[in-house]
C-alpha cells in the first residue's frame, strides 16, 4: 500500500467506506443515522466473544486523526451533558470514563462539562491504592474494571454520575458499572455518554428498565445512533476470515507468505521491525530504522497524568497553563522538514498525549499536519485494503509490567501512512526496557518512521506528597484597556475587560473556519474570520442606511436608556456585551449624559456561546462595584440564545464565587425575538452597526477564547486592527445617531411611558420560529438559523451563508442584505409569514464546495 493511499485512507479520503470490506464478506450492515459511516468503520476482532469491531474515526483510538477534531466531540458531548443537567447539578457531578479505550473522550466529555472532577477506571493495578469497586466488561478482550481513586469519597457524593464509553453497543457494561457503584455509593442520577448508541432493538428498553428497578433517572447522550444487523452464524464466518488472513509465523529470510495479498503489509509489519512499505512505498527492508530521540516535556509536578486516580478542576487549570509551553519544547525537537507527524499515546494514556497533540496543532499551525492515536490491547485483523478499517498493525511486547502479565500490544494504521515523524508519548511506568528492546515498541516505530521522538510523563503516585496550591487567581486582575491603546473609541467612553491579542495572527479563512466548527474539531471563538473590507457600493449603503435611521436610532437609545434608570438603577454600571453591545453601550452612557448629566461607567465584556461570560471580568466588576447595579447591554436579540448563555453562566458564577447580585436581564436596542423586557423598540430594522465588522466597533475584533492564549486567570482576548484606521467609521456612526438625541427627546418621552405601562413579558416568538424554520428548511440545527436583519449580516460576513429568507414586501433595511447575497451568490428567498425582517441560514453540513442542505451539491 502506497503511503498516499493509506493517509488518504484514514482521513476518509478515499471515497470508500472503511467497513465495505467488512459488510461485502459477513452481511454486517450498519442501520441508522446518516452520520455512521462517517464515524465508524469496521474490522474483524480476533476474539472469540465477538466477531466485528466498530472502529471509531474520531475517537483517536485505532485511526489517526486530527486532535482538534478528536477533543471537539468529548467537549462537544460535555456541553449536552450540562445543558441535560442545569447548571446547579452539573456543578456536583462525577465523570467516569471506560478503560482503555475512552479514558481521553471521558477527560473530554468532564472538560465540556465544566468543573466536574474525573475519574477513569484501569486495568493497571497501583501499589498502596485501595479499590473502590470494579466490574466486568463481558465482551471485552479483557474484562476487569478497577476504580482506584485516590480520594474515595470521589464516588461518595450524591450528585449526578456521567458514564463515558465510546460505543453503547449491549448496555451490559453501563449495567455492571451502575449495579457495582449503585450497591456501595446510591444517587438518584446518572447520565450514559458515547459516541454512538448501536444498541439492538432487544437492548434498547434495558437501560429504562433497569433504572425502575434501582429506582434511579437514567439518561442517555450521543452523537449518533443506530444499530448493527448481523446475519445468522456471523460469529463462526467472522473466525473463519479471521483464520484465513490472519498471519503465520514468517521467516524473514524467505519472505511473507503471497496466498492472501491483502494480509501481506499487516504479516510482514508483525513478524519483523523492517518496514513494510518505505516511505514512497518501497518493498521491505528499503529503509534504514529511523532515530529515536527524547524530548523533555518539563510536565507540571502537581498534574496527574490522567484521571486514573482523579482529575480536578483545578489539575485542569494547571494543565491548561502548561501546555503551550510543552507543544512549544515537541515542536522545536521536530525535524525542519516534518510536514505530517503522529502523536502516539500509550494504552489507558490518552488524555495527555491528546492535549499536547492539540497544542501542538495550535502552535504549528498549517504548516505540519498533526494527528493522534494511541496503541492498544485490542488484536484485531489487519487487511490493507481501502474498504478495511485497519489497514497496518504494529505488533511489540508490553513494557509496563502489567498485572495480567506479558502479552502482545498494537499500533495500528501507523506503518506506510507516511508520517515524517511520531511522538511517543508514554508514562514513567512504562518507560521500561521492554520500551527500548529490539522488538518493543520504539524499534518497530523507527523501522517505519524516520524520526521518533519518546515524551516521558511522570506516573501520578497517589500517596506522594502533595505540593503546595497555587492561589486561585491573582490576587489583581488587570485594569480596563482604553483608547487610544486599545480601540479608537475616546478613554472614558468604554473600559474592555479583556487582553490584547492584536500581536496574534488568529485570522483563518471563512470556509475553514466554517468547516473546523461545524464538524466539531473547533469552536468559532478559538479563530477569527479574515475582516470584510467593504466595497464603495457598500459603504454607500451603509452611509445612506445610518442617514435614514439615525433618528429611529436615537429614539430607542433614548428609550431603552430611560427604562434602564427608571427600573433598574439610578446610577448603572452599563457592561456591554463585546463587540456588538458596545457601540450601544457608548450610546446608552451617551444620552445619559444628553438627558440627565450622568457620567455612567461603561465596560465591554466578552460572552461565548457554549462557553459563557468571561468569569474574570465579572470578578473585576464585583470587585469594583455593586453587581446590583449592573445592566448588561447588547445590540439586539435574534432567538435569544446570548440571553440563555447569560442566565446560565451566572447561575455558574453564583455557585463558584458566591457572588450575588448580578441581573440576567441584557438591555437591548431592539428586541425582535421577544427574548427580554428592557428594550428600545421590538422592531426588526436595519442598525447600522451591524453592516460592518470592526470598522463600526471601534477596530475591535470579537473575542477570543482559546485555552493556548486565555489562561484560567485571564481576561478573554481580543485584537485592535490599529491598521484599519483609514476605514473607521466608528466615531461617525456614535456621532450621527447621538446627534439626532435633541430632535427624539419627546417622542422617546411618549415611548417610555408606553413601555413602562404595557406587559413587555418575553414571549420567546423568535425562538419558536427559528426552531421551525431550522425543521421546514432541514437544518435541525437552531445554532445555523440567524434571524434578524442584525444577525442575518453577520451570516454572510463572517459565515458560509446558505441561503437568506426575506419577508415579503422588506424595503431598504435590505438593500445591504441582497447587495452582499449578490456578492456571494447567495440566493435570497421571499416568505409571506415571516415574522422577522428576514433570517439568514449559515450553510448545513458545510464542506468547501458544497451548497445543498444535505453538504454534497455543488454549484460553486
Amino acid at each position: 500500500m502506497t503511503e498516499r493511499a493509506h493517509a488518504a485512507h484514514a482521513e476518509g479520503e478515499t471515497g470508500v467506506w472503511s467497513g465495505s470490506w467488512v459488510a461485502e464478506r459477513l452481511g454486517v450492515e450498519l442501520a441508522g443515522d446518516e452520520a455512521l459511516t462517517g464515524l465508524l468503520g469496521l474490522a474483524l476482532r480476533r476474539n472469540p466473544k465477538r466477531a466485528h469491531l466498530l472502529v471509531s474515526n474520531v475517537l483517536g483510538k485505532h485511526v489517526p486523526q486530527s486532535p482538534s477534531v478528536v477533543y471537539g466531540h468529548g467537549v462537544a458531548l460535555g456541553r449536552r451533558v450540562r445543558e441535560l443537567l442545569g447548571a446547579e447539578a452539573a456543578e456536583g457531578a462525577v465523570v467516569l470514563g471506560y478503560a482503555e479505550t475512552a479514558t481521553g473522550l471521558g477527560h473530554s466529555v468532564a472538560d465540556g462539562l465544566g468543573s466536574a472532577p474525573y475519574l477513569h477506571s484501569t486495568r493497571r493495578a497501583v501499589a498502596g491504592v485501595a479499590r473502590a469497586g470494579g466490574f466486568e466488561e463481558s465482551h471485552s478482550h479483557a474484562t476487569s474494571h478497577l476504580l482506584l481513586p485516590q480520594d474515595p469519597a470521589l464516588l461518595a457524593g450524591d450528585g449526578p454520575l456521567v458514564l463515558v464509553d465510546d460505543e453503547f453497543s449491549t448496555g451490559n457494561t453501563v449495567l455492571n458499572t451502575i449495579r457495582a457503584l449503585h450497591e456501595r455509593y446510591p444517587r438518584k442520577r446518572y447520565v450514559v455518554v458515547a459516541l454512538v448508541d448501536m444498541r439492538s432493538p432487544a437492548d434498547a428498553g434495558r437501560l429504562d428498565a433497569f433504572a425502575g428497578e434501582i429506582g434511579a433517572r437514567v439518561d442517555l447522550v450521543t452523537t449518533a445512533s443506530g444499530t448493527v444487523r448481523l446475519p445468522p452464524g456471523v460469529l463462526e464466518k467472522g473466525q473463519e476470515l479471521v483464520a484465513r488472513y490472519e498471519a503465520p509465523p514468517v521467516d524473514p529470510a524467505s519472505g511473507p507468505t503471497t496466498e492472501h495479498p491483502e494480509a501481506t503489509t499487516e504479516r510482514t509489519t508483525e513478524a519483523t521491525s523492517e518496514p513494510a512499505t518505505g516511505p514512497t512505498g518501497g518493498s521491505p527492508g528499503a529503509v534504514s530504522p529511523g532515530s529515536v530521540e527524547r524530548v523533555e516535556l518539563r510536565w507540571p509536578h502537581d498534574v496527574p497524568d490522567g484521571g486514573r486516580h482523579g482529575f480536578t478542576a483545578a489539575d485542569r487549570d494547571r494543565l491548561e497553563s502548561a501546555l503551550p509551553g510543552m507543544a512549544a519544547r515537541i515542536h522545536g525537537a521536530l525535524p525542519a522538514r516534518a510536514r505530517r507527524v503522529l502523536v502516539l499515546g500509550f494504552e489507558e494514556l490518552m488524555y495527555a498525549p491528546l492535549r499536547l497533540a492539540q497544542a501542538l496543532e495550535q502552535a504549528v499551525g498549517g504548516d505540519v499536519d498533526v494527528r493522534y492515536s494511541t496503541t492498544t490491547r485490542s488484536p484485531v485483523l489487519a487487511v490493507d485494503d481501502p474498504g478495511y478499517a485497519i489497514r497496518t498493525r504494529l505488533v511489540f511486547p508490553a513494557h509496563d509490567d502489567p498485572a495480567d502479565g506479558p502479552g502482545e500490544r498494537y499500533a495500528y494504521n501507523v506503518a506506510g501512512a507516511g508520517f515524517d515523524a511520531v511522538i511517543a508519548v508514554v508514562d514513567s511506568a512504562a518507560d521500561t526496557p521492554a520500551l527500548h528492546a529490539p522488538d518493543g515498541l520504539a524499534a518497530r516505530l523507527a523501522a517505519h518512521v524516520p524520526h521518533v521522538l519518546l515524551a516521558v510523563v511522570p506516573s501520578y503516585v497517589p500517596h506522594a506528597s502533595p505540593a503546595p496550591q497555587a492561589p486561585e487567581r491573582p490576587p489583581m486582575l488587570p485594569e480596563p484597556l482604553r483608547g487610544p491603546a486599545f480601540s479608537s473609541y475616546a478613554p472614558d467612553e468604554v473600559g474592555w475587560l479583556l487582553q490584547d491579542l492584536s500581536d496574534v495572527t488568529l485570522e483563518a479563512p471563512t470556509e475553514e473556519r466554517e468547516e473546523a466548527i461545524q464538524s466539531g474539531g473547533a469552536h468559532y471563538a478559538e479563530s477569527l474570520p479574515v475582516e470584510y473590507q467593504p466595497s464603495e457600493q457598500y459603504q454607500e449603503l451603509f452611509h445612506a442606511a445610518l442617514d435614514s435611521s439615525a433618528a429611529r436610532l436615537a429614539r430607542a437609545v433614548g428609550a431603552v436608556t430611560e427604562v434602564v434608570l427608571t427600573e433598574r438603577s439610578p446610577r448603572p454600571v452599563l457592561v456591554s456585551l463585546a463587540r456588538a453591545g458596545t457601540p450601544v453601550g457608548v450610546l446608552m452612557r451617551r444620552w445619559a449624559r444628553f438627558r440627565h448629566g450622568l457620567d455612567l461607567p461603561h465596560y465591554a465584556v466578552s460572552i461565548v456561546r457554549g462557553r459563557g461570560i468571561d468569569a474574570n471580568a465579572l470578578r473585576w466588576l464585583a470587585d469594583h462595584h455593586d453587581p446590583a447595579d449592573v445592566v448588561f447591554v447588547d445590540g439586539w436579540t435574534g432567538k435569544g440564545a446570548i440571553t440563555r448563555e447569560l442566565a446560565a453562566a451566572l447561575r455558574d458564577f453564583e455557585v463558584s464565587d458566591g457572588v450575588t447580585g448580578f441581573d440576567p436581564e441584557i438591555a437591548v436596542l431592539a428586541d425582535p425575538g421577544s427574548c427580554v423586557r428592557t428594550y428600545g423598540t421590538r422592531d426588526d430594522f436595519l442598525i447600522p452597526s451591524a453592516c460592518l465588522n470592526s470598522t463600526v466597533s471601534g477596530l475591535i475584533s470579537r473575542t477570543v477564547l482559546r485555552a493556548d492564549l486565555v489562561g484560567p486567570h485571564d481576561f478573554h482576548g481580543a485584537k485592535f486592527y490599529r491598521e484599519l484606521a483609514g476605514a473607521d467609521l466608528s466615531p461617525a456612526f456614535l456621532d450621527a445617531v447621538s446627534a439626532r438625541f435633541p430632535d427624539v427627546t419627546e417622542s422617546v418621552d411618549a415611548h417610555v411611558k408606553e413601555l413602562l405601562s404595557a406587559d413587555r413579558t418575553p414571549t420567546w416568538e423568535g425562538w419558536a420560529a427559528v426552531e421551525r424554520i431550522s425543521e421546514e428548511y432541514g437544518i435541525h440545527d437552531v445554532n445555523l438559523v440567524k434571524p434578524g436583519v442584525g444577525e442575518t449580516t453577520r451570516v454572510m460576513l463572517r459565515r458560509v451563508p446558505w441561503k437568506v429568507l426575506a419577508r415579503a414586501g422588506a424595503g431598504a433595511d435590505l438593500d445591504h442584505v441582497r447587495l452582499l447575497a449578490e456578492q456571494r451568490g447567495v440566493p435570497v428567498e421571499e416568505v409571506a409569514d415571516l415574522p422577522y425582517t428576514c433570517v439568514g441560514l449559515i450553510h448545513p453540513q458545510y464542506t468547501r464546495g458544497a451548497t445543498g442542505a444535505d453538504g454534497k451539491a455543488v454549484t460553486l
